[in-house]
């Protein structure tokens, strides 16, 4: 009887085993992930793959990774959320050994506990066919509405927003962070951000400001580059991406703590890290690759799209991961008092 019990329990178990569970952020990107990564994985390894989307926040992955046993197993993250979690044990130890050693990758893409996935832009976007001769060339631009009539479209935080208004407002590029450290550079930014409070319309996932734009309810809104050019491939569109004041950052996959599938969830780290598999993402959508040898196969025409292409990279600005740890939970404060009145 107790080995019945022990074979039935061990049967249940089985047969309730979950499936590697995968979550990035949505849109044209997961698409292309789901055809170029999660796709061929679950072919190689004979075994489902579940894709899930999320809008990112750091309470999601602390809920889950508290409550024991997450339901996911490997997701994208941002800088911020790579930093804290691993700080706070939320997240497994990389075994670099099995991507082929840290080398392999460019230096911001390295971590104790997440492998670099893309590196990617938040820049201006607008419609070039509704703004024939010409659209915004700065965020001084963005901010002006009587030469560039129209809503306009920012993500609903303080993190690239104020950076942005400080851009706005003429502060250099190379001094951005060290302004907006200040409560004067706050204040200016937040100052700026007044100038336009009327004419914005915010938007709090990465497919909102392109379908503002393809609607015409704003005339150039901040957004991901991959998207900008991912919706120009897939419904034929004209839109534009000004590099000049852009932010670009790095996301990076993370194994949750004790989850379920962590070994298979390295496995597929791995997997979508290869040179070969990973080198086909341009094709889908214009972010760029943390794997060096990945980065020298794409095409020069591909190349011109990607943020990590030194003209665009000139006059853009790094994510500074440091600053937002240490005053996104002030400044999201202040933001969402500032937009309550």
């Amino acid at each position: 009887m107790t080995a019945l019990a022990a074979v039935a329990g061990f049967s249940a178990t089985t047969a309730n085993a979950r499936d590697l569970t995968v979550v990035s952020w949505g849109g044209t990107y997961q698409d292309a992930q789901r055809e170029i990564y999660f796709k061929p994985f679950a072919e190689k390894a004979g075994k489902p793959l579940l894709d899930e989307a999320w809008n990112g926040g750091y309470g999601v992955l602390q809920a889950k990774v508290k409550a024991g046993a997450p339901n996911w197993d490997v997701v994208q993250v941002e800088a911020e959320e790579l930093e804290l979690g691993c700080g706070d044990g939320l997240f497994e130890y990389i075994d670099w050994d099995r991507l082929g050693g840290e080398d392999k990758f460019l230096e911001s893409a390295v971590h104790d506990c997440g492998v670099g996935a893309i590196v990617w832009s938040t820049a201006i976007a607008y419609d070039a066919d509704k703004l024939p001769d010409g659209g915004p060339a700065s965020w001084a631009d963005f901010w002006d509405t009587e030469k560039f009539p129209g809503k306009r479209s920012l993500r609903k935080g303080p993190k690239y927003t104020l950076e942005f208004a400080l851009l706005a407002d003429g502060v250099d590029k190379d001094e951005i962070y060290d302004v907006l450290a200040t409560p004067e550079g706050i204040d200016r930014a937040f100052a700026k951000l007044e100038e336009i409070r009327d004419d914005v319309v915010w938007w709090e996932a990465g497919a909102q400001p392109l379908q503002f734009l393809a609607s015409g309810e704003v005339a150039m809104a901040s957004a991901y580059n991959g998207r900008i050019t991912g919706i120009n491939r897939t419904e034929d569109r004209n839109f534009k991406v000004v590099w000049p004041g852009s932010i670009y950052a790095v996301d990076s996959w993370v194994i949750l703590k004790d989850a379920e599938n962590r070994d298979a969830g390295m496995d597929f780290i791995a997997f979508a890290s290869e040179p070969e598999n990973q080198k086909k993402l341009p094709e889908y959508v214009a972010y760029g690759l943390p794997n060096n040898e990945a980065a020298k196969m794409v095409s020069d025409a591909q190349k011109a799209e990607l943020p990590t292409t030194e003209e665009n990279l000139t006059d853009a600005i790094a994510l500074d991961v440091d600053f937002w740890i240490d005053n996104s939970e002030a400044l999201t404060e202040r933001f969402n008092a500032w937009l309550a009145q």
